[in-house]
C-alpha cells in the first residue's frame, strides 16, 4: 500500500529564513533606497498574498519607495547578498527547523516531497547541508513550473504520478494555503508565535479552511496522532 504524501514548502517551514531570505530582502531594499524596512512590513506583504517570489517582492518595495530600479539589477544585487562568494552569503545563516529524528520518524509513515518558490539549485544546497539522509522526492522549485504560487501547478505536478494516496501540503503563507486549496489538497499551516503577524496569519489560515495550524513542523506528529 502506498504511503500518504507530505509535501513541504521550504522557507519558513523546513528552514528558518529570518536571517537569510528575509534579511536579504531588507538589505537589498536598503541598498537601493537608503531606507531600513521593518521586518514586520515584509511579513505584511507576505500576508497580502501574491508575493511568494522574494525577487519580485523586493523589486516591488523598491519601486513603491519611488526608486525606478530595473528588475534584473535588483535580482542580481539580491543574489550577491544571498549567495555571496560561497563563504559569506546569508544563505549560510539558515537554520533547519526539524529537531533530530522528527522528519525521520514521519518518513516511516509518509513519503516526503518539496514544492518551493526558491530555485531548485538553492533548495538543493540547503537540503544537502541539513537533510542529506532524508529522501525528498520530488523537489519542485521555481523553474520547474510555468505558473507560480498560489497557482497549483507545482502541487499538481507532484500529485500527477501519485496514484490515489492521500497528500497534505505544509506551508507558512496565504499563497501556500490558496495553492493547496486550488489543488484539492488539505493544507497544514505553520504559524510561528514569534511571527510579528502571528494572529493575522492564523486568521488567514482559518479563512482558507486549513486542515490544521501548528507552531512548527515538530508538531506534525501530533496532527497525525
Amino acid at each position: 500500500m502506498t504511503k500518504p504524501l507530505l509535501i513541504f514548502d521550504m522557507d519558513g517551514v523546513l528552514v528558518d529564513v529570518t536571517e537569510s531570505y528575509r534579511e536579504t530582502i531588507a538589505r537589498t531594499v536598503a541598498r537601493f533606497t537608503g531606507v531600513e524596512i521593518p521586518r514586520s512590513r515584509i511579513q505584511d506583504y507576505k500576508n497580502q498574498g501574491g508575493f511568494n517570489d522574494d525577487w519580485e517582492l523586493t523589486h516591488h518595495i523598491i519601486r513603491e519607495a519611488g526608486v525606478d530600479a530595473p528588475f534584473e539589477g535588483v535580482r542580481e544585487c539580491f543574489q550577491r547578498v544571498f549567495l555571496g562568494n560561497g563563504g559569506d552569503g546569508l544563505i549560510l545563516r539558515e537554520r533547519w527547523m526539524a529537531r533530530p529524528g522528527a522528519l525521520e520518524k514521519l518518513s516511516e509513515r509518509f513519503r516526503l516531497a518539496v514544492f518551493t518558490g526558491r530555485p531548485r539549485e538553492e533548495a538543493d544546497i540547503t537540503l544537502n547541508r541539513f537533510a542529506g539522509g532524508l529522501a525528498f522526492d520530488p523537489v519542485v522549485g521555481m523553474y520547474d513550473v510555468e505558473k507560480r504560487k498560489p497557482h497549483p501547478e507545482g502541487l499538481l505536478k507532484i500529485l500527477g504520478g501519485d496514484g490515489a494516496g492521500p497528500a497534505y501540503y505544509i506551508g507558512d503563507s496565504v499563497d501556500d494555503a490558496r495553492c493547496a486549496r486550488a489543488a484539492g489538497v488539505p493544507f497544514i499551516g505553520i504559524a510561528a508565535p514569534s511571527n510579528p503577524a502571528y494572529l493575522d496569519l492564523v486568521f488567514l489560515f482559518q479563512e482558507e479552511k486549513a486542515y490544521a495550524i501548528v507552531d512548527d513542523i515538530n508538531y506534525l506528529e501530533d496532527v497525525f496522532a
